[in-house]
């Protein structure tokens, strides 16, 4: 099985979450065709694969989505319900492992639709024109307008041919407004704009991971790092939905057993007007954040409630520092309190 390599990723990724996330929720809901490859494989989020030996019944086994190659007037095009309503800063049209069978040209609409899924009557908005698609590559498209919040994306191709994936890089809209200031919310939810911003290690998984919903379905469903040989302890960088003073902390180490941390503790710094990406320098500094919790024991495939005098009194916060001694896997991470 060969996987992707990587590439240096735009700008307008720094911060951002993937919109286009199945594991978050992201469905393709209409293609005009996918007799080579369903539409849903365009939104995994693991890497494009490819294995020179595997077939199927319609033919070569792609790793993506494939429409049969097209013998009357037209083009191909899906439909899909992004994971959240958001802001879109970029797209990725990713077509690595499509080589003979990749097309020319893309381009993508999007809608905003209040509820359900769009209809004939749907109205939608252009935000990347028909560009050119080659064989085998990542294809990186900002967005020029990044106020406007979308629910759904229409991705046509011309005239048909094979897509790997579809990241859509962009912001969770969340209406804070809509927050009483005396209401409990969980700080740390992807689905309220939180977002990893560094980390020290994310060999097994991401540290956004740690952000979504639910309490996870198995072990590769959350942050961990790879055994550490050397000094120190791994940390991850979270930036918050919203400034807020957190009242109740939940680490979360489901399903991890014989790869739990031994200890966990939680950092925070009320810093507004931090950018998306941390220098070496602030991430230095990040070690001499205020301590919410202070190192604590963890247990296997458990649950660790804290609240009231087990945590420290610091004040807002915006972005929080959970350190695990000296590694290992956290499911989830959720801070509840209320806003700032």
């Amino acid at each position: 099985m060969l996987e992707t390599s990587t590439v240096v990723l735009p700008d307008f990724a720094a911060g951002a979450v993937n919109l286009a996330s199945a594991r978050l929720g992201a469905v393709g809901i209409f293609s005009t065709d996918e007799f080579f490859a369903p539409l849903s494989r365009m939104l995994n989020d693991d890497p494009a694969t490819f294995d020179p030996d595997l077939y199927d019944d319609n033919g070569k086994y792609m790793d993506g989505w494939e429409s049969r190659r097209k013998r009357v007037p037209g083009h191909d095009y899906a439909v899909i319900r992004l994971a959240m309503p958001g802001r879109i800063f970029g797209f990725d049209v990713d077509t690595r492992f499509f080589t003979g069978n990749y097309p020319p040209h893309g381009s993508i609409e999007a809608a905003f639709v209040e509820s359900g899924d769009p209809t004939d009557a749907t109205v939608w908005t252009e935000l990347v024109a028909k560009s050119p698609l080659g064989a085998s590559a990542q294809h990186f498209f900002a967005n020029s307008d990044t106020s406007k919040v979308w629910t759904h994306l229409r991705l046509h191709i011309y005239p048909d041919g094979g897509v790997a994936r579809l990241r859509v890089y962009g912001a969770a809209h969340f209406d804070w407004s809509k927050v009483d200031a005396t209401e409990e919310i969980d700080l740390a939810y992807i689905f309220h704009g939180a977002k990893s911003l560094a980390w020290s290690d994310a060999h097994y998984g991401h540290p956004d991971k740690i952000l979504s919903p639910g309490r996870g379905t198995n072990m590769g469903d959350g942050w961990e790092t790879k055994r550490r040989r050397g000094p120190g302890h791994d940390w991850a960088i979270i930036r918050l939905g919203h400034a807020g003073v957190i009242n109740r902390v939940l680490i979360d180490t489901h399903f991890y057993k014989g790869n739990y941390p031994d200890t966990c503790e939680l950092l925070g710094a009320y810093l507004p007007d931090a950018g998306d990406t941390f220098s070496d320098a602030e991430i230095a500094a990040s070690e001499q954040w205020k301590p919410i919790l202070t190192r604590q024991k963890m247990q296997m495939d458990a649950e660790h409630f804290y609240e009231g005098d087990q945590l420290q009194k610091i004040g807002p916060v915006t972005h929080v520092r959970i350190g695990v001694h000296p590694d290992g896997g956290v499911m989830r991470l959720r801070l509840f309190g209320t806003k700032a």
